[in-house]
């Protein structure tokens, strides 16, 4: 052990972002829960600062093992993870790193929209079968976006990428949240509605809210039974804003024309009953999977933790 600050990292997040700390730090990696928990025994006293991912849970017990913990630095936009109640009486600082991944993740979201839109999967499923028999008039027919409405669900950063790429697809862009956002609205001619109200309206409903106790399973069963029997539902948020076993239950019923989900309820578990529809387009958590959102998480990982560090603000604080 070195008279430097000790910083646990998780071995997953990219290396070459945080090289800067080798100068002020004294660095340890940890692969997994096990890892985690036997660095913790070993050096918690000495433990100034961790990065987790979102897989990590950071909550009242961990954090009364690492009594002179000074910082979280959350490898992730959202905190779910992270007891923010227990971080605040303790005096941690918890941060993010949010804007560095918006444009990935709007893009993988209308990746989405687009695969359910023009049944995708299906066709790629439909040409690598060797059974195709050619062109067919009424052969996976999907839904034009042209005129047709959107309902963006959050409008965070995240959301407003959305929004703004919706423009591009000559669609109505219409959105709920809890507050409004006249310049947005102006600018992007949006319009603000009541989740029941956007629901209704929408042909394509996309989420990119928060996970709250308020927001758990925003969308059941109810909500579902709102949306148009045609539109399709997207979630590049967090899995346990959708109730799943609501939506298989819908799409058994023909009620919507399908969904995408790049987060699910019980990662890394995805719903027997969506994993086994041809209406569902599952993909394993990539919204932020570019090398440029990646590597720029981790430098504000790393520029969080060395000015905490210092005993400076921290760049994105929670």
């Amino acid at each position: 052990m070195s008279n430097e600050p000790l910083v646990l990292i998780d071995a997953r997040i990219p290396d070459a972002p945080l090289s800067p700390l080798d100068e002020i730090a004294e660095i340890h990696r940890y692969e997994g829960k096990d890892d985690l928990n036997d660095h913790i025994d070993r050096y918690g006293n000495a433990i100034k600062a961790i990065a987790p991912l979102l897989s990590t849970v950071v909550d009242a017990p961990l954090l009364d093992r690492l009594p002179n913990v000074k910082l979280v630095a959350n490898y992730a936009v959202g905190v779910d993870n992270v007891d923010l109640d227990a971080a605040a009486e303790r005096e941690v600082v918890v941060t993010n790193t949010p804007d560095v991944l918006t444009n990935a993740t709007a893009d993988l979201a209308w990746a989405l929209i687009l695969a359910v839109a023009r049944r995708l999967p299906e066709g790629e499923a439909l040409a690598r079968s060797g059974e195709w028999a050619g062109w067919h008039p009424r052969q996976l027919l999907g839904k034009e976006l042209a005129g047709a409405t959107l309902a963006v669900l959050g409008l965070g950063r995240i959301g407003t990428a959305v929004a703004r790429r919706a423009i591009g697809f000559r669609m109505d862009v219409i959105y709920f949240d809890r507050s409004a956002n006249p310049t947005l609205e102006t600018r992007l001619m949006l319009r603000r509605f009541p989740l029941e109200s956007a629901l209704e309206r929408a042909d394509v409903v996309t989420i990119h809210l928060p996970l709250t106790e308020e927001t758990h399973h925003l969308i059941g069963a109810a909500e579902i039974a709102r949306m148009k029997a045609d539109a399709s539902l997207v979630n590049t948020a967090r899995g346990e804003i959708v109730d799943e076993g609501a939506l298989a239950d819908a799409l058994a019923r023909d009620h919507l024309m399908g969904a995408g989900l790049d987060v699910h309820e019980n990662e890394p578990e995805v719903h027997p009953r969506l994993r086994e529809s041809d209406r569902v387009v599952l993909l394993p958590h990539l919204g932020s999977a570019t090398v440029k959102a990646r590597e720029a998480m981790a430098r504000l990982v790393a520029e969080n933790v060395a000015a905490v560090l210092r005993g400076e603000s921290p760049v994105t604080p929670v």
